[in-house]
């Protein structure tokens, strides 16, 4: 039988080395410089906290209208802390993963061991489940999808650890702890919509308990309330906002259905890696993990998401059928729930994104699955253990993770050589081109309104009333003897002087200047002046 109770003083030394150690890689690793970062993950919380969503436009591409809250206690710490505080803060919180796959790990394994013999094999399985590619990619990121997957994975634990109590205890308990999961994993989806899928797989999860249709119907009531709310927690108040701001609470999201005037009648959706054929969605986890490219942006090689593929719907088969081992290494009411959730999670997930950055969880779930399907398999314990070694050691080999850019650990947290500006408060900054320049325009004095005029998401020709306003505010700044300043990607200038002309101006080439940040990159400064 698995091992209850409380975690004993191993187990909590345990969790806070874990931490510890994952907040020092990350200081070690220094700031991030991903692109996302650069455009939306630093500004996002400065125009949030200073009100600047009525005032910028579009800065931030689509990024300038998605939720922030999940980025402004990061934001908070490293603008009222040092840096290495607020990184190693960041680097601790992603490594709270360890814990819900702990806890898994250690109630569904079945290995007849010592009691500590068992907690240092789950305790094993938790460390590889951190270390798939990109999982370590992430670490440091402002991604944040490990931080919510750790949200998904602590619901999951909650059903898997408190199943019995779920499937036969008294009605209110079961309720309880429905809810508590429910939650937990609904709050992942309220911070960032691409958690969507963890939603889904956790309501199948809840129905793979079993029991009587009692219990059933109480914990999917429950826990799909309680999802609901801790997702209105943090979507609800943003989306109103955005809905008040725009007319589409998703902005610029399906405004084909919700059709705001200021953008297109299209749903922005970046539908680049879903598959559209059967054979490619049945072939999906072969082409990911032969092809990085096919599934994401962030290079990374990993076969655990394949392994797992590969060994859980042969498992599952013989779960349901009862064909499965009678020396089973794992209990089979938790194996049927993690099949069940991530069965669910990942059609879900193939369905509307198909981005492996959206699938770290199983990622970090991958090694307990295969684990578990292993375990099931009707051959002796003793290949299986022979088995279960040669995967790992193949996933550890075979695994490789290319970290992104990182910069040096130093206060201020971002920092621009921005030439002066004699009258900000009569100025007005243009963007243009596609690069991230967010992080750039939260250096700027306050007075000054920001606005990108060209990207991928706005372009002067577009036709959107965004930017026919944006053209009308450029024009009444200009008669009102404003002054109006470029501020572009240094490799991109010739891009900027296409999307000015368009609104009047040119560029005053001898007073260009180019300066740099103490994050990345080259950056062009140039006044502007009406075309002749």
């Amino acid at each position: 039988m698995p091992p209850t109770g409380r975690l004993n003083a191993r187990e909590w030394t345990f969790f806070g080395l874990t931490l510890l150690f994952w907040a020092a890689f990350v200081i070690l690793l220094g700031k991030d410089t991903s692109w996302d970062f650069r455009n939306y993950h630093w500004y996002g919380p400065y125009a949030l906290l200073n009100g600047r969503m009525g005032m910028d436009v579009a800065v931030a591409h689509q990024g300038s209208w998605y939720n922030p809250y999940l980025d402004v206690p990061f934001y908070w710490l490293a603008t009222h802390t040092r840096a290495w505080i607020a990184l190693g803060v960041l680097g601790a919180c992603q490594g709270t993963t360890v814990i819900p796959l702990y806890l898994m790990s250690r109630n569904i394994l079945r290995v007849v061991t010592k009691p500590g013999d068992a907690q240092m094999l789950a305790g094993a399985l938790a460390l590889l489940g951190q270390f798939g590619a990109l999982t370590i990619t992430e670490f440091g990121t402002t991604y944040y999808d490990n931080v919510m997957a750790g949200f998904a994975l602590a619901g999951l634990a909650i059903i898997v650890c408190n199943r019995d109590a779920l499937r036969s205890g008294p009605l209110r308990n079961a309720a309880l702890l429905s809810a508590l999961a429910g939650l937990i994993t609904g709050m992942a989806m309220g911070l960032k919509l691409p958690a969507m899928p963890w939603c889904v797989g956790f309501a199948a999860g809840l129905l793979a308990v079993g029991g009587s249709w009692k219990h059933i119907a109480v914990r999917l009531l429950a826990g799909g309330a309680a999802g609901l709310i801790g997702c209105a927690i943090f979507a609800a108040p943003w989306m109103l906002y955005v809905y008040e701001l725009t007319g589409n609470p998703l902005f610029p999201y399906f405004n084909a259905y919700w059709q705001s005037p200021l953008a297109l009648e299209a749903h922005y959706r970046d539908l680049r890696f879903v598959p559209a054929t059967f054979w490619r969605q049945l072939f999906f986890p072969f082409l990911f993990t032969a092809d990085w490219h096919v599934a994401g942006d962030l290079a990374n090689q990993d076969i655990r998401l394949l392994l797992s593929y590969l060994l859980v719907i042969p498992a599952g088969v013989l779960l349901l059928l009862k064909k499965d081992s009678r020396d089973t290494l794992v209990e089979r009411s938790a194996a049927i729930i993690l099949f069940a959730f991530a069965a669910a999670a990942y059609l879900a997930w193939l369905k509307f994104f198909a981005i492996y950055r959206y699938a770290i969880l199983f990622e970090m779930l991958s090694v307990l699955l295969v684990v578990t399907a292993v375990g099931l398999l009707p051959l002796p314990r003793r290949n299986r253990f022979l088995a279960l070694a040669a995967l790992c050691a193949g996933v550890l080999i075979t695994t490789r993770s290319e970290f992104l850019e990182r910069a040096p650990v130093e206060d201020p947290y971002i920092q621009t050589a921005v030439p002066p500006i004699p009258r900000p408060d009569r100025t007005m900054v243009l963007m243009t081109g596609d690069a991230p320049l967010g992080f750039i325009a939260t250096t700027l004095p306050p007075a000054i309104p920001v606005l990108r005029i060209d990207g991928w998401f706005l372009q002067p020709r577009d036709g959107t009333k965004l930017t026919q306003d944006m053209k009308a505010r450029v024009t009444r700044h200009r008669r009102e003897g404003g002054d109006l300043y470029l501020l572009a990607d240094a490799t991109a200038v010739t891009r900027a002087k296409t999307a000015l002309k368009d609104y009047g101006l040119a560029i005053r080439w001898p007073e260009c200047q180019q300066f740099d940040t103490n994050i990345t990159g080259a950056y062009q400064w140039c006044p502007l002046a009406r075309m002749p």
